[in-house]
Order: structure tokens, then C-alpha cells, then sequence
């Protein structure tokens, strides 16, 4: 039975990177809402309780579960989880007289405490509340202070119960990873077997179990989740995983060839289906964005149910969903919300009447990459930039026509065949290029030109969920927009988006 560490979400915008830093610990960990924790059959060595935006003053305030309490093991309250345990003992929690928020540095450790253990003093940490603990409850020692936060940590006499004031995930708590592992390892005596090679054979075995004699059909994308997830279930099952990789008009200049020979070498059993007819035709004339998600959609699934009854006796359907879709499907204030309107092959109806296996549903997308390595598949394939759902149609702004879709795979494939030339490609996260709708004048040669507008767009970022925009060498750029306008015809004019997200987003539709 997997240890396992359940993270209780109040909500902070940081319980993602809590659940990140013990998988890097080679910790398992389950993000679960505060109003739906169920351990299951886990062997749970411990709960974390995460922040929250809201406070613990408030009359409607969530409550941790009393599971949690009732359990017997460590428990780590954090930021809002750390006030809540103060304030349900009688301890008294305040508002702030001032905001504390950023970078704060200990000045006291009691280093003979096992969660602070050889962090040092003056280590930096990060604040972000708008309440303070005031006055603990009896029995509730202080063991680390800052300049302005008598009570940055505490841990409950007697027992294996502690609070902590700051924010250890996120990255700037310089020793935020070391008190982590001092409470999942020293303190819930976690064996961190949490490895690629461990999930690939846990996950191998459940596969067949699951399967059985059954078939699978799996829609690939050539990104990097849909194609791990195949790996593990050819790994699992063999021929029986029916692939099928549709081209709708809109994947980068010659991807539909090359990702289907890199598949052939893999040895994966992938058919592909050319419908960018079928595609382009039911786009015709709509420029609203979500319409256009909505349409793509729509005809993929059309396509992808046409291609699936040809196979016979097909049982299951894969799909590479990946942790944070789970996690982000709930919302950690009550019901589930829908976070995407097309998201590879999900949203499949139900007419379709086939059992769901989702190979990847446990691990974050820097672990997809682990796994993927330890599968033995390419450095280049695993270190392909994310590339949206419905392709190019929301990098095009307004209609899409077949003529916008070879301007703007020209532009896109000179953009990133440069940036792999010129080894940047792997400094940047993800890139690509945006067709505007707007025309401009210029000069080529003797004549007047008024041609198309394009965008150049390059972040850098983790999970996409925060973007900044990658500080490209001119000179780079320079060459770049010259070969845009002197090879790809109906282009006079290239820009560079200098926007992070937010307040902007990394697509622009």
C-alpha cells in the first residue's frame, strides 16, 4: 500500500507547490478539498494543511476535517492551516496591523526542534497573510521567529502536531525543502520510494489488471503527456493499444509526418487520419474564440468516434490526463468546475460507452518528464514545448483560412527551427507565433506594401500557471523577423510580446 501524504486545500494559490516539493522528496502526496478529504485505502503517514484566502476570522471560515485530528499522525498546519490550529485551542489570531507579505528572515530557531533542524538562523522564508497569530493556547511552544512574527512556527507539547506561519514550497524560502523533509522524513517516517521507476512498474501492473484482454483506443496530440501515457500502455498491453493521431488542419508546418514516423520508430501502433478538410471547412468564417474551441472539439470527437467503431471489441479509452487537471476539475470551495472547454481528447460523450484509464493521473508534468526518461523515449520529444489543444486556430485572431494557416505555419517554423539552431529553444518553455488581424504598410523593394502582422511570443515558466516573457537576444530577433519577411509571402511587419502572465495569458486567445 502507498505511503501517502494528504495535502488539505483551503484554497492557497500555493497547494499545488506544497504537493510538487514532496514529489521532488520522492514523497507520494494526494491534494484533497477540505470538504472531501477521504484517505481511502492510503497508508497515510501524515496531513498538511494548506493556506487559504480566507481567514480564520471569518463566521463561515472552512474547517479542517476532524479525520485529520483523529488519524494519529503528524500534522503540519501552514500559513492559514498553522492559524487555524491556534485559533480552534483557544490561541488568539488578529488581523495584521500590517500586511505581511514577501521576504522575512528567522531570527530565532529552536534547532532542537525536529521540523527546524538544521535550518540556520537569519534563513529567508515568505510570508503572505493578512492575519497574525497573537497569543498561542497553552502547551503550544514557539520554535522559529522573525523580525515582525513572534510566532512563525509552533509545535503542539506532547505531540506530532506543528504550525508554520510562512510558506516553505515556494521558492523563495531558502531552506522551505529541507523543513519539508524533516516533517515527511524524520517526522512521518516517509520511505521515499516515490520514483519514476517505481511508478512505471506500479502503474504497468495496474494497467494489465485493469485491461485485461480488453483493447484500448488512445488519441494522441505528439505532446508530451499523450505520449508517455501511450509508452506506459504499449508497455502494458502492446497491440492491443489502438493509437490514433488525427491532423485537423492546424498542427505546425509538417507535424502530422514527423510525429507519425517518430511514433513508427517507437514502435507504437498509431494511425493517422488527415481531416484538416473536414476541420477548416466547419471554421469557416467563425472568429470568436471559444466558438472556435467549441467546433474543434466537436469535429475531433466526430472524427475520433468514425475511426474508433472501425476497430472491433475496443473496451477502454485513454487519455492523458495529468494531476493538476484532476485537481483544478474541483474546486476547493464545493463543486466542480470546468477549467477547459477542449483538452485532448476530453469531453468525449457518453455514446461512446467506453471505461476510462488515465495512466498519468497521479503525476505533475516535470514528472511525466522523469517518467518519460525512464521509458527510454527522446530528450527532444520530452523536451517539446506544450502546444495547445486546438492547434494553430487560437494563435490565428479572427477566421481561419487555409491561406491565414500557411502564413502562420511558415512564420512559426522559421521562429522555432531558429531557436533550436541557436540552442534557446530549451531556455524557453513554450513558444510560438500569433497571426494578428491587422494589416500595416511597408516597403518592399520600389513598392508599397499593406500585408499581415505577426507576433512572436516566448515565456518561461514551470506548470504555465504563472509566465514571464524570456529576454530573447536582439540580435536573434533581428535575424528572425528578417527571415520572416523576406521568405514568408503576405508578411511586412514582426513584433515580440514583452507581456507576462499575468495580468496577460501565454496564448493570446
Amino acid at each position: 500500500m502507498q505511503e501517502t501524504i494528504i495535502i488539505v486545500d483551503f484554497g492557497s494559490q500555493y497547494t499545488q507547490l506544497i504537493a510538487r516539493r514532496l514529489r521532488e522528496l520522492n514523497v507520494y502526496c494526494e491534494i484533497q478539498p477540505f470538504h472531501n478529504v477521504n484517505p481511502k485505502d492510503a497508508n497515510v503517514k501524515g496531513y498538511i494543511l494548506s493556506g487559504s484566502p480566507h481567514s480564520v476570522l471569518e463566521e463561515n471560515a472552512p474547517l479542517p476535517p476532524s479525520i485529520a485530528f483523529d488519524a494519529g499522525v503528524p500534522i503540519l498546519g501552514v500559513c492559514y492551516g498553522a492559524q487555524h490550529l491556534a485559533h480552534r485551542a483557544g490561541g488568539t489570531v488578529q488581523k495584521s496591523e500590517v500586511r505581511e507579505y514577501g521576504r522575512a528572515n528567522l531570527g530565532f530557531i529552536d534547532d532542537t526542534n525536529p521540523l527546524v533542524q538544521g535550518i540556520s538562523k537569519g534563513s529567508q522564508v515568505w510570508m503572505s497573510h493578512g492575519d497574525t497569530i497573537k497569543e498561542l493556547p497553552e502547551g503550544y511552544k514557539i520554535i522559529a521567529s522573525t523580525e515582525d512574527v513572534a510566532v512563525a512556527a509552533f509545535h503542539i507539547d506532547g505531540t506530532q502536531t506543528f504550525g508554520i506561519q510562512f510558506h516553505p514550497e515556494v521558492y523563495h524560502s531558502t531552506d522551505g525543502i529541507l523543513l519539508l523533509g524533516n516533517f515527511v522524513v524524520d517526522i512521518c517516517k516517509c520511505a521515499c520510494d516515490w520514483t519514476p521507476a517505481a511508478f512505471v512498474e506500479e502503474t504497468v501492473d495496474n494497467l494489465r489488471q485493469t485491461v485485461g484482454n480488453g483493447k484500448v483506443v488512445m488519441g494522441l496530440s505528439g505532446g508530451v503527456d499523450s505520449t508517455v501515457a501511450a509508452v506506459l500502455l504499449d508497455k502494458a498491453i502492446g497491440n492491443r493499444l489502438h493509437c490514433i493521431f488525427v491532423n485537423n488542419g492546424l498542427l505546425r508546418k509538417n507535424e502530422f509526418e514527423s510525429v507519425l514516423e517518430q511514433y513508427k520508430h517507437m514502435g507504437l501502433n498509431v494511425k493517422g487520419v488527415d481531416a484538416s478538410e473536414r476541420f477548416l471547412t466547419q471554421l469557416k468564417g467563425e472568429s470568436e474564440p471559444e466558438a472556435k474551441r467549441k467546433i474543434i472539439g466537436r469535429v475531433f470527437i466526430e472524427v475520433f468516434d468514425d475511426e474508433a467503431k472501425r476497430i472491433e471489441g475496443v473496451d477502454f479509452l485513454a487519455q492523458g490526463t495529468i494531476y493538476p487537471d484532476v485537481i483544478e476539475s474541483v474546486s476547493s470551495g464545493g463543486p466542480s468546475v470546468t477549467i477547459k472547454s477542449h483538452h485532448n481528447v476530453g469531453g468525449l460523450p457518453d455514446f461512446m460507452t467506453l471505461k476510462i484509464v488515465e495512466p498519468l493521473r497521479l503525476l505533475f508534468k516535470d514528472e511525466v518528464r522523469r517518467v518519460g526518461a525512464s521509458l527510454g523515449i527522446s530528450p527532444q520529444l520530452l523536451g517539446r514545448h506544450p502546444f495547445p489543444g486546438p492547434g494553430l486556430a487560437i494563435r490565428i485572431l479572427g477566421d481561419i483560412t487555409p491561406e491565414k494557416v500557411r502564413i502562420l505555419q511558415d512564420v512559426d517554423d522559421i521562429f522555432i527551427q531558429g531557436l533550436r539552431e541557436e540552442n534557446l529553444y530549451d531556455n524557453v518553455w513554450q513558444a510560438g507565433a500569433i497571426l494578428l488581424p491587422v494589416q500595416s504598410v511597408g516597403v518592399m523593394g520600389d513598392e508599397r506594401t499593406y500585408e499581415q502582422v505577426v507576433a512572436l511570443r516566448a515565456v518561461e515558466s514551470t506548470d504555465g500557471m504563472t509566465a514571464d516573457w524570456v529576454h530573447l537576444p536582439y540580435d536573434f530577433l533581428a535575424r528572425t523577423s528578417n527571415r520572416i519577411i523576406n521568405r514568408v509571402k503576405g508578411v511586412n511587419r514582426v513584433v515580440y510580446d514583452i507581456s507576462s502572465k499575468p495580468p496577460a495569458t501565454i496564448e493570446w486567445e
